[in-house]
């Protein structure tokens, strides 16, 4: 999709195209009438006109052809000086079309055709780790910076078919249109302060209405103002990141074994907590959970460890649900899995990993 001044120079260009094509004419005609003056004169149709006028534009210039008359060699004269400097200015124009039409596309005002994917507004070290982990989980994202110099690092570091990267104000909400943040499954606010992204978030949610919003928070005990405004989740790095460092130092081993089985598994003997959404097609829908726990475990070598009920929006998350717990229709299985069992039980489920939002 074209934006307003991509489609403001096309057509200045097309219009430019047009006049020409008036005046060649008109210039063709005229010297068509002189010429028919002359007995000698070998231009006297259309035809042989354009013949003359196409080989001194292209600047070959067999001589089979040319003006007789005085006003006719004026013309001629003319069209001998357009040929000179038209081929330079149409090729301009034609560079500085596709260059502005390329450059467009790689700041991302032609828009993405993403869906359930990541949106990260602002970009920062801490967010490309973010990218990093989503990609590893197969997880589209979708990058809105306000840095020109953002684009080119992101587009070296990641293929165009795992990220798309737009190039525009954080206070433009109708650009983020194009990063298709409607069909989003979630937004991850990554701007410098909490102020700045209370004050985002408010905004945006006058006119998205539907989003469900992510947010890191430097100070913990806004974590409820967030909430209130609309997140989703609101998350302190710093709260979470010590109480892995306090485990570390007394149960070193659970502490590494939580680190490990946060981050996506990159081998297929890596392991991985994933959660699949409960389909039609799974084949654990409404049985008991004592039954999908052994059955995933001599099925698939994946550990079920828990469940989310949802419902009018909310999220239920069950920790160790009791044996008789049935698995319902909308539901979510936390599984365990290593690289080998999470291909087994997505194919087996017939459901991409992961979270989607209701609609």
């Amino acid at each position: 999709m074209l934006n307003s001044t991509e489609r403001r120079k096309i057509n200045r260009f097309i219009f430019a195209i047009l006049i020409g094509i008036v005046v060649y004419f008109i210039l063709i005609t005229l010297l068509i009438r002189f010429e028919q003056d002359s007995s000698q004169s070998s231009i006297t149709n259309y035809h042989q006109a354009v013949w003359y006028t196409v080989v001194t534009l292209t600047t070959v210039g067999y001589g089979d052809i040319y003006p007789n008359t005085i006003y006719g060699r004026v013309i001629g004269y003319i069209f001998v000086l357009l040929s000179v400097g038209i081929y330079g200015l149409l090729i301009g124009e034609i560079t500085n079309l596709v260059s502005t039409i390329k450059q467009n596309k790689m700041l991302g005002y032609n828009g993405t055709v993403f869906e359930n994917h990541v949106v990260i507004i602002g970009w920062s070290d801490f967010g490309q780790l973010v990218t990093e982990q989503l990609i590893g989980a197969n997880k589209q994202v979708a990058i809105v910076t306000n840095q020109r110099t953002d684009i080119d690092l992101i587009h070296e570091k990641y293929e165009k078919k795992n990220v798309f990267t737009l190039y525009a104000d954080f206070e433009n909400f109708d650009a983020l249109k194009k990063v298709n943040i409607e069909k989003s499954s979630v937004t991850f606010v990554n701007l410098n302060d909490d102020t700045e992204k209370l004050v985002f978030i408010l905004n945006i949610k006058k006119i998205y209405d539907n989003i469900e919003f992510v947010v890191t928070l430097e100070n913990a005990n806004l974590k409820n103002t967030f909430i209130n405004a609309g997140v989703t989740n609101a998350i302190s790095p710093h709260e979470i990141s010590s109480k892995i460092l306090a485990s570390y130092m007394f149960e070193p081993d659970v502490a590494a074994y939580t680190e490990d089985i946060m981050s996506f598994a990159h081998t297929p003997t890596d392991y991985d907590i994933k959660q699949f959404l409960v389909t039609y097609d799974n084949p654990y829908l409404n049985k008991k959970y004592q039954q999908a726990f052994d059955g995933i475990k001599l099925d698939f070598n994946g550990v079920l460890i828990g469940m989310v009920k949802r419902s009018g929006g909310k999220r239920l998350l069950i920790k160790n649900p009791q044996k008789e717990y049935k698995i319902e229709l909308g539901d979510y299985l936390i599984i365990i899995v290593n690289g080998s069992s999470f291909e087994l039980i997505q194919k087996a489920f017939n459901v991409q990993e992961g979270y989607f939002k209701e609609t």
